[in-house]
C-alpha cells in the first residue's frame, strides 16, 4: 500500500470525524468491465474483507456512539450515548464492555437490539464475506473520492425476510466503494434490513482507515436521516460513531461470570510460551 495514499486518506477521515461531512466526490464514470473482470474484483475484495475480519480478532478498540433526535430549528430533543471497549473472539463473536452509558433522553425513538447489532455489524462492516452468495452485486462504474479512485457497487440481498428472525440476522442494503488499486472497501453507505412499519433504520455512511499499514478497519460512521414509521410518525435522526484506538491484543478475552459480564481476564499463554526460557526480570527493592 502506497504510504502517501494511506496518509492522505487518513487526513480525509480526520476531517470527516471533525465536521461530519463527506469528502469531495467526482461523478461516477461508466466503465464497461466484462462479467469476468467484475467477478474477479468481487472475489478479491471479499477475500481482503475476510482477511481483515480475521485480523480484527487480534485487535482491541474503542467505539463511541451517539444517536440523537432533532426537532424544529435543529434543536436536539434527545440523546443516546454508548461508549465501549470492543474486541472479537477467535470464533468471530463480538465482545463489548460498556465504559460510559448515561441514561438515554430519547423520547421519540426506542433503541432496539437490532440498532445495537447494526452498530457492530452492517453499519461499519457492510457485508460479511461468509454471506457473499446471499447478495446481488451491480457494478455501477468508477468514482474519484478526493484522490482515491474507486470501483462502485450497488449491493442488494437476494431475499430479505419480512421481519427479524430469531437468529437476528441482518443484511446490508446500499452501496460500497472499493479502492481500484488494492481492491479493498474504503467506504460504504446503506442500511440494515429487515425492517417493518414499527422498526425503521437509518442510512449510514462509513469511512475506513488504514491500520498498521495493511488493514482497513472502520473509523467513522455518520447518518442524518428521517425515519418514517407505519403510524405516520416521522423522526429526524442524527448519528455519529467513532471507532478508534486500534491496538494489537494477542490475549483472548474470556468472560468470567454471567452475573458480571464486564469482568474479563487475559489468557497470555502465547506470551508465557514465548518467554518460558527467558530469565525473569529483577524486582525493585
Amino acid at each position: 500500500m502506497n504510504k502517501l495514499r494511506i496518509f492522505f486518506l487518513g487526513l480525509v477521515i480526520l476531517s470527516l470525524s471533525a465536521v461530519g461531512i463527506s469528502a469531495q466526490e467526482g461523478e461516477i464514470v461508466r466503465n464497461n468491465l466484462n462479467s469476468i473482470e467484475i467477478e474477479q474484483i468481487i472475489k478479491k475484495f471479499a477475500k481482503n474483507e475476510d482477511d481483515f475480519r480475521f485480523a480484527l480478532t487480534n485487535y482491541v478498540f474503542d467505539r463511541s456512539a451517539t444517536i440523537q433526535t432533532v426537532g424544529l430549528g435543529g434543536l436536539i430533543t434527545g440523546t443516546y450515548r454508548r461508549d465501549s471497549f470492543m474486541t472479537f473472539k477467535k470464533s468471530g463473536e463480538r465482545f463489548e464492555r460498556i465504559t460510559y452509558f448515561p441514561m438515554s433522553t430519547l423520547k421519540e425513538l426506542v433503541i432496539t437490539p437490532q440498532d445495537i447489532e447494526d452498530l457492530g455489524g452492517v453499519n461499519p462492516f457492510a457485508i460479511n464475506p461468509r454471506d457473499l452468495n446471499l447478495y446481488n452485486f451491480t457494478y455501477i462504474g468508477k468514482q474519484k473520492i478526493d484522490e482515491i479512485n474507486t470501483h462502485v457497487f450497488d449491493v442488494r440481498p437476494k431475499s430479505v425476510p419480512k421481519k427479524v428472525k430469531k437468529d437476528g440476522k441482518r443484511f446490508f442494503y446500499g452501496r460500497i466503494w472499493v479502492d481500484d488499486r488494492d481492491l479493498m472497501i474504503v467506504k460504504s453507505k446503506g442500511k440494515g434490513l429487515p425492517e417493518d412499519k414499527n422498526n425503521k433504520y437509518p442510512i449510514v455512511e462509513t469511512w475506513r482507515i488504514n491500520v498498521d499499514g495493511k488493514y482497513w478497519f472502520p473509523a467513522y460512521s455518520y447518518s442524518n436521516d428521517e425515519l418514517v414509521f407505519g403510524n405516520g410518525n416521522v423522526v429526524k435522526l442524527r448519528m455519529k460513531v467513532q471507532y478508534k484506538n486500534y491496538k494489537q491484543g494477542r490475549s483472548e478475552v474470556i468472560i468470567l461470570d454471567d452475573d458480571n459480564p464486564d469482568e474479563i481476564i487475559e489468557d497470555n499463554s502465547k506470551d508465557k510460551k514465548d518467554n518460558k526460557d527467558k530469565t525473569p526480570p529483577k524486582k525493585d527493592n
